[in-house]
Order: structure tokens, then sequence, then C-alpha cells
């Protein structure tokens, strides 16, 4: 074939393409067979292949592709992603009912009602009608480029059906099914379970390789405007939504106009009770101005607009019967009950386990066994018992008692002055060494992929590991001789616990499970020390020097580190390999020479309105240099960084003479590599 002939060919394969993806993935009515779309993908991937210079960013074969990215990008949206102020009750609704209708000077007002789709906000960039950029709302000033994984979305066009250069506003999200489907694989392979479809469909976009995204089968709705180059054909957010999904993209179908505050309660009591027969998880009502004249003259505060609200639905409850409780024992040895429950549906899932916290939760609820109770989703994500249905009683619940002794090693439980939990001591309790190897794999820590809750489990029932060491020391025949692991999925787990090795030396604080010790404290100890060495002949007093690092925390590292059976674990890590420094930032941030840097090992406070960038931007960069941001100004503040409308942290700093640099100060000592990039 020639290359003109080749081009026509592929120009109108990528248009028969776009359409059917549309047919099926939006309007849910294919008009061809999966077997045919297929064939014409393949051709066109043919095309392509056999003529390279053919290929264009919005092609069909461009979904899934390139290799995985090392970081994301910073993006910063041309118009802010502001928040929604949020209304929880029929008293909330009609006070911004009243606002609005006020700022209408007697007009009729009429608003959009929407669901509100619990996932992912993002922004997505189109110019020329051809998907350039996709973002999620990050502070609502920058966000992060998700491009790649955005356009795994079947639903996302790469190509609008009108040429026109717009950024539109959507809700990323894992419809129910994919979420099922995914923790059912997880489960296979013993990973830990997301908690929800929003958990799950904000890690999948947040994946630095975006076959990994394919695989999580996303979708998409598109709710608003960000902005757009040419003249606006409507006047109302009505037919805007209609230009939207004239345009090709997918609008959530179930909208309503309306134009009372009867109108609204309505339409939310409706969707409250069909929540959970929608594919996808909704956590409540969006409520918008139709007019856009309006809006414009209502304006926005600095996080949010005045013509919009969300409603939230309120926790979900459902009263089912508690059959037993049964105790967990946590890497720090603390014993915690939880409720076994009769099976019920809670905001679209099946409950059958729920907290109960502690032994005095307990006794304040006054829970027996075989108690009707009321059980609720706090924030829609963990399950709690609320209250007991003591009028349901029928004389056969039983009382319970927390155990004097350990359930998993049999050692006397205490509980040590000031804490309400009951906490097992041994060292040696079987059940914290196996929560704390769980700990030290978890992402935040040594984030060793494929080691979750049950192959941990496995191992240690199978004597493979007795403590973190003996990670680094399993073989490929010895973990090929348990169930449901094969060459494959051992080879990958055996190639991440060796690339694990390379972890900075934080990751491994973290990972050990030192007692106060979190994520944070882990790397201020990391970067001050630098050596693993370091760290374990360090005094109470050298610790407490360390700015957020208190007296708790510094005789708990210093107890912690004494013990021989520590110090016999870290010889083992390091002996496999395992490093024990400090490897300095992050792949998205740099360190430059202590010459370019005044902020290494400074502590510093920031406070006001910066207008370069936001606080937690310059907290960032600041951490990247090597410098401890803390919210209170101290005797241990080296400097202080102040914007506008700074307030009493300003007055302080000047009492104690501490340094003081506004923004354009901070700005001109930053070193030259960075300052080329802001």
């Amino acid at each position: 074939m020639k290359s003109e002939e080749a081009k026509k060919r592929a120009e109108e394969l990528r248009q028969l393409l776009n359409e059917h993806n549309y047919r099926y993935h939006v309007l849910d009515d294919p008009s061809i067979s999966d077997a045919e779309y297929d064939r014409m993908m393949k051709e066109l991937i043919q095309l392509e292949d056999q003529f390279p210079e053919l290929v264009t960013p919005d092609s069909p074969t461009q979904r899934v592709g390139g290799e995985p990215l090392p970081f994301f990008e910073k993006v910063e949206h041309r118009i802010p992603m502001l928040s929604l102020g949020n209304a929880f009750n029929e008293e909330d609704l009609r006070e911004f009912d009243q606002r609005v209708r006020k700022a209408a000077n007697g007009e009729p007002v009429k608003y959009v009602c929407e669901l509100k789709i619990d996932g992912l906000a993002v922004s997505l960039l189109y110019e020329n009608g051809s998907f350039v950029r996709g973002a999620t709302r990050g502070d609502g000033t920058t966000g992060e480029d998700i491009t790649q994984n955005l356009k795994t979305i079947r639903s996302l066009p790469l190509r609008l059906t009108q040429p026109v250069t717009i950024e539109v506003r959507g809700e990323a999200f894992m419809p129910k099914k994919a979420f099922e489907r995914l923790n059912a694989e997880r489960e296979q392979k013993g990973e830990p379970l997301f908690a929800n479809p929003r958990n799950a469909g904000a890690g999948s976009l947040r994946q630095l390789d975006p076959k990994l995204a394919a695989e999580r089968t996303l979708d998409i709705f598109i709710y608003g405007i960000g902005g757009m180059e040419e003249e606006q054909p409507f006047t109302t957010h009505t037919g805007a939504l209609d230009f939207l999904s004239g345009l090709g993209l997918k609008v959530n179908p179930e909208r309503r106009t309306v134009d009372s505050m009867e109108e609204i309660l309505e339409y939310i009591n409706h969707w409250r009770e069909r929540r959970p027969n929608l594919g996808y998880e909704i956590d409540g009502i969006v409520i918008k101005v139709d007019d856009l004249a309006l809006r414009e003259q209502m304006g926005t505060t600095a996080k949010s607009p005045r013509w919009a609200v969300a409603y939230k639905f309120p926790a979900e409850e459902a009263a089912t019967i508690l059959h037993d409780i049964s105790l967990n024992v946590g890497r720090t040895g603390v014993v915690t009950p939880t409720a076994l429950l009769e099976p019920v549906t809670l905001a679209g899932t099946t409950v059958k386990r729920a907290s109960l916290h502690n032994e005095d939760i307990i006794r304040e609820k006054g829970i027996m066994l075989g108690d009707h109770v009321i059980v609720k989703k706090a924030g829609d994500i963990i399950p709690e018992v609320v209250a007991v249905l003591p009028n349901q009683r029928t004389g056969q619940e039983r009382p319970f008692q927390m155990p004097e002794y350990c359930p998993e090693c049999n050692s006397k439980l205490v509980r040590l002055e000031g804490e309400v939990a009951l906490r097992c001591i041994n060292p040696e309790c079987p059940a914290q060494t196996r929560e704390g190897i769980i700990h030290f794999v978890s992402r935040g820590a040594m984030n060793i992929e494929g080691l979750g809750e049950k192959v941990v489990t496995q191992l240690f029932e199978h004597g493979l590991v007795r403590g973190v060491a003996d990670l680094y020391y399993l073989n490929k025949e010895e973990l090929l001789s348990l169930e449901r692991m094969g060459e494959k999925s051992v080879n990958n787990l055996l190639r991440a616990i060796e690339t694990s090795k390379e972890n900075s030396l934080e990751r491994l604080l973290f990972g050990l499970g030192i007692r106060f010790v979190g994520e944070k404290a882990a790397k201020i100890l990391a970067r001050h020390f630098k050596k693993l060495d370091a760290i374990l002949d360090a005094t109470e007093e050298e610790l407490v020097a360390l700015d957020e690092i208190g007296p708790k925390m510094a005789a708990s590292i210093v107890t912690y580190m004494k013990k021989p059976e520590v110090r016999e674990t870290i010889e083992r890590l390091k002996e496999a390999g395992v490093n024990m420094e400090y490897r300095g930032a992050g792949p998205e941030e740099t360190e430059p020479a202590a010459a370019d840097n005044p902020f290494a090992g400074k502590t510093v406070v920031i406070t006001g309105t910066l207008e370069q960038m936001s606080r937690n931007e310059a907290t960032q960069l600041l951490e990247s240099l090597g410098a401890s941001v803390t919210g209170s100004v101290s005797k241990k503040t080296d400097l202080l960084i102040a914007g506008e409308k700074a307030g009493s942290k300003l007055d302080k700093a000047q009492k104690l003479g501490i340094q003081i640099l506004d923004e354009e100060s901070f700005l001109s000592q930053l070193p030259e590599s960075i300052k080329a990039t802001i």
C-alpha cells in the first residue's frame, strides 16, 4: 500500500474506531461486534507500524503506551479548580437557596441537580479538539500530570467532534464491578484489598506505569468547563452540559433542572434510596445555579463558588446482629476487638465485620454477644458499631469479657499507664512479629509489591520467615513449594524484594516499626544522621535536639536500638545488601550542593499567604532542600518565611530574634537549578 493510500485508510479507521468507541462506552449502544472492532484496530496498528509517520497523539492505538514514568510532572491549572461548599441538612440547603435568590433580586432561579460521583476530580485540556493533557485537582491551583493514565479510560475521547480548545472538568472513578473484580484478584494474590472504589480509582490513576492503570477499567463523567477559547454557544449550565455531550464527552444522564427547594429535596431523596442500584459510588448531590450570568454575578470565595453547594449524604446505618467478637493483636501488641456481624449491606457493600476500638467502648455501649446493633460506615468507609438495641434482646445474649492473656502467645496482657488499650508486651509474640513484617513490606515502608497480608501469613505459617531480615534470604525453591505460588509470581516477588534493597534509609527506619516513629520522623532522622549506624549510637540528648523529635520518641528510639535482637536483625539486613544510608530527595526533587543551598538543616516556619506558590508547595520545596518545616515558632526555629497577612507567628519570631524572609527574599535565595523551574 502506498503512503497516501495508507494515510487515507488510517484516517478512516481512526474516525470509525472513535465513533464506535463512543457508542460502546458512552452511549452503551454498540453498533458493531467486538470482533469487528478488534479487526479494525488490528488493521490500524499494522498501518501505523508500517508507516510510523501516520501515528497521531489522538489515535485509538495510543491509549496505552510508553514507558513507566519516574514521577508525575506538576501542572498549573489555567483556572483554579475550586472545591464545593458542603450542606449536611435541609436547613443548610435553604440558606443556600436564600443567598442565591437574594443575588437574583427577585428574578426566577433554576438549579441543576447532579449526582456527586465519589472519585477523583480531574481537568482535561483539548487543543483544536485533540486531548493534550490531563491533571489531578491537587491543591486546586497545581495538580499532577496524569495524561497517559487518563488515556486508558475508554469513555474519554482522544479527539472531540469539533476542533475547539477547551479545558473541561470531570470526575474519574472505578465502577463497582471493576472494583469487585480488582479486589478479588488482589485477594487471590494475597495483596491488601482496597477499602472502596474511590481509593482504588485514585490509586490507579496515580500509577506511574499506564499499563497498570489500563488494567483497572476506569470511567469518567464530565461535569463542567474550566475555560474555552472560542465564544461559548450557551448561557446556562444545562446548555453547557448538552454542548459537552455534543463534543463526544461523557456527561452523567441523571441530572435534573429544577426551580424550587421542594424539587431539590425530592431529587435528593430519590437518589438516597436508589444509590445502591447505580453502577458507581456517589456520596451526595451537587446543586448548581443554572444561569451563567447569575453565577458570574455571585462570584466565588477563595476556596469555593458561591453559586453551587454539595449536599453530603449522611453516613449510612443499618441494624444487624453481633454474633461474636474476635481479637486481633497488632504489631505494637495492642489487642483490638472486632465485631463479627450478620452480613448487612451498607453504602453498596456487604459488611461482615466492624470496629469496636477497645474494651472501654464495649463497656460504654453495653454490648453483649447476640445483641441487635446499629452499624454505620464512618465516611462511607470504615464500619463501626454505634449503638445497641436493648429493646430487641431475647435473654439469650451473653456478656463479653476481654481476656487476661494474649490470644496468640498466652502472655499476660497489660494496660499501660494513660492508655485505654490492652497490650501484649511479649517481644516474641508471633502475632506482633507477623504484623511487623506486614508493616515492613507496606507501601509507605519498604514497598515490596506482591507481599500482601495473605502471602506474609503464608510465609510465616510455613516457617519461612520469623523476622523482616528473613525476607531477603528467601529462595525460589521454597516459594514454589507454597500453594498458589507459580513461577511468574515467585520471580516477580523475588525481583521486588531485590529492588527494595535500594530504598533510602527513611523507608527502612519506618519499616522497622519503632514505636512513635512515623514516616515524617523517619525522614527527619535519615536526613540528619545519614547512616543507620549513626542512629544506632545516638543518645536521647542528640535526638531531642532535632526539631519534632520529642523526649517520648527519643527514649523509644534509644530503647529500640539497644535491643540485641534489633542489632542482630540490622546485621542480617546489612549482610543481605539492604541499603543503610540516606539516598536524598525523590526523583522529582534535586539536592543542590550545600554552597548553593542556605536552607539545608534549617528549621523553617511558613506563615501568611504566598503568591508564587502554595504553602504546601513551599513546604515540599524546602524539605527537598534538606530543611525541616514545622507549624509553630519556637527557640529551635531558624527561619520564618512571611507571606501576606502574616499574623502572630511573625510577631513571635520578631520577639525571639529569628531570621525573617519575605517571599521575594526567600525565592531569591533558592538554588539556581530550582529558580529556573518556578
